[in-house]
């Protein structure tokens, strides 16, 4: 076995401990030297990996999580691609693009995707584990000499390909790209098909302003744009999707398949499942331990890599990679079973006017223990709902009826300056006294697999996107309230998070006896979650209307017949699919009627459960 020793040196705090890590250590305490503390990193912790026996002592002894030590396989040492340094991530294998073909990459926050893509892009040159010597491209092209990748990274490393990558973080590009949105894609227009993509991503709403003022999703999609635009023969793309909602994120993967060159190399990353297996022709699972090391799968059929992936396990390395399959199971719901529930939540017909947008509520009640799901585009007035039930906005007609219930609401958009808290742990300190977050199943099936435990006195302010968005579902979920609000929750996360974040909503509306609202653009969750939903009509900017709650499939048909879009379920996992436009069992379900899948009327369950 080789030992994978990773520091998160943010966390090891060797003033505030009494070295554990170093006292407790054996092979210190017979002599030898595994741990020390070293001025090189800080005066903080370095494991040397070679002398490390991996008894975990010390990471059972470390106060603040901050050491993690993975036994693995010798001969995987053969496939180190690149580490970042001592004690740090490490990364296994790459995949192989293909050309003419769109690979999905699908894996765990922190399991090295975009360490891959950069690798890819020519951006980094992976050091194949030898921290000593800068890194070139001959020992790379060495290494991968007669194999099928060799040719990609010799052209990368001879400069013979033209990468264009779509980064992940979409904010940064308002920081150096300046100017108006019609004038920076028309000097990035080297295909002349500018008026093509423009209305293709619906560019129009945007088409007049500066990036500097774009929101997130218009932001999102001027970075596809900017990137179809370019003439290439690599494409990168990570995370696409990211603030889109439902009909934004097909009309951009519609638009990566269609308007890619046909012999390029296309690669994506993202989370959604639904969007990824409508994108990809094959994918690659990334898997390993978050933020220690990252090992990539061998090319798979997008359907059966995304069920290997779900059910965790990947036969072509006959390896496992989680414990519990994430399995669906389609249950017959009948209309009489809402009525033998007694209503919970009544709210009257409303109207709210707000920036020139005009929201009409539909009045409608919810049932005990039940979650709504909420659809509906950007900008249609989602968000405001949200903001009536909780208070935050007083109705121009009508009434609210929440008025004396306490109210627990994750807001879209988040910020560390509205806890009271200062650090994670002293939140945890708090919430831990009464409520769910007291709760075992609550502290291993929220906080432990959110690896809020880990964060330990961590500020809340110098928490990532992706860490804040897990916090504040976390501390919502975890507060005693009347009614839940939870706006976006599976922003910044990855899919197994999304699915954690389903399973704990439907728990706390079942342990609770109360109503949960989900507002959310992954139709999986929503389909995962929901037992009914509101869905919003109207034109995006000008007006809106939330419809009263309906059945699950039948809200899903009228949402998606709006969309022009239909879902099949997987025969192995019963996930939802989309079907490809104008296939057989598209033309087929619209026919029907049936978009959302031909099935009896259902919700979805974990097996689990």
């Amino acid at each position: 076995m080789v030992r994978v020793a990773v520091v998160d040196y943010e966390l090891c705090k060797p003033h505030r401990c009494h070295s554990e890590c170093v006292r407790f250590c054996p092979i210190n305490r017979g002599g030898g030297k595994a741990v020390e503390l070293l001025e090189s990193v800080g005066g903080k912790a370095f494991i040397h990996e070679v002398a490390c026996v991996g008894c975990g002592i010390c990471i059972k002894k470390c106060p603040f999580y901050a050491i993690t030590i993975v036994n693995l396989p010798d001969e995987l040492e053969k496939r180190v691609v690149h580490r970042y340094g001592p004690n740090a991530f490490k990364l296994y294998g790459l995949p192989t693009p293909q050309t003419g073909m769109v690979t999905g990459v699908l894996g765990k926050n922190g399991s090295g995707k975009t360490t891959v893509l950069r690798i890819l892009s020519g951006e980094l040159i992976p050091n194949l584990g030898v921290l000593d010597t800068p890194p070139s491209w001959d020992p790379v092209l060495e290494r991968f000499r007669n194999t099928e990748l060799y040719q990609y990274l010799r052209m990368i490393a001879d400069g013979g390909l033209r990468v264009v990558h779509k980064v992940q973080h979409v904010d940064l590009v308002r920081r150096y790209v300046k100017g108006y949105v019609k004038d920076v894609l028309s000097r990035v227009d080297e295909r002349g098909l500018l008026n093509d993509v423009r209305k293709a991503l619906s560019l129009d709403s945007a088409w007049d302003n500066k990036v500097s003022s774009l929101s997130g999703g218009e932001l999102q999609k001027f970075t596809v744009a900017a990137a179809l635009l370019r003439d290439a023969r690599v494409y990168l793309l990570d995370e696409p999707s990211s603030y889109l909602d439902v009909r934004e994120r097909l009309t951009m993967a519609g638009a990566v398949r269609e308007m890619t060159p046909r012999n390029s190399y296309v690669m994506v990353v993202e989370h959604d499942l639904a969007v990824l297996d409508y994108v990809s022709d094959n994918v690659v699972v990334m898997y390993g331990e978050p933020g220690v090391y990252g090992m990539c799968s061998k090319l798979y059929s997008v359907g059966s890599g995304i069920n290997h992936f779900l059910e965790g396990f990947l036969p072509a390395e006959n390896m496992r990679i989680r414990n519990d399959a994430i399995t669906f199971q389609v249950m017959v719901r009948s209309s009489e079973s809402h009525e033998s529930r007694r209503p919970y939540l009544y709210w009257p017909a409303m109207r709210k006017r707000l920036d020139g947008f005009n929201l009409i509520v539909d009045e409608g009640t919810s049932f005990t223990g039940e979650v709504l799901g909420v659809l509906g585009p950007n900008a249609i007035g989602k968000t405001t709902f949200i903001r009536l039930l909780a208070g935050e906005l007083k109705p121009d007609e009508g009434y609210v009826t929440t008025e004396g219930l306490n109210i627990s609401h994750k807001p879209q958009y988040i910020r560390a300056e509205n806890y009271q808290w200062v650090t994670v742990e002293e939140a945890l300190k708090e919430l831990r006294r009464e409520g769910l977050a007291a709760t075992e199943w609550f502290e291993a099936d929220v906080l432990r697999k959110f690896g809020l435990h880990r964060l330990g006195d961590k500020e809340i302010a110098s928490l990532s996107g992706g860490e804040l968005q897990k916090f504040a579902v976390a501390v919502a979920l975890a507060r005693e309230a009347d009614l839940y609000l939870i706006d976006e929750p599976s922003a910044f996360m990855d899919v197994e998070e999304r699915l954690t974040i389903a399973k704990a909503l439907r728990r706390v509306a079942e342990v609770r006896r109360t109503t949960i609202f989900v507002v959310d653009h992954d139709l999986m969750v929503v389909d995962y979650v929901s037992d009914r939903v509101i869905v919003f009509e109207g034109f995006p900017g000008v007006e809106g209307r939330a419809t009263p709650p309906t059945d699950l499939r039948v809200g899903m048909n009228k949402f998606l017949k709006e969309v022009q879009v239909t879902f099949r379920r997987d025969p192995r996992t019963f996930r939802p699919r989309i079907n490809k436009p104008n296939s057989y069992l598209d033309r087929q379900q619209k026919a029907s009627g049936e978009y959302y899948y031909t099935r009896p009327a259902s919700i979805i369950r974990d097996t689990e459960e």
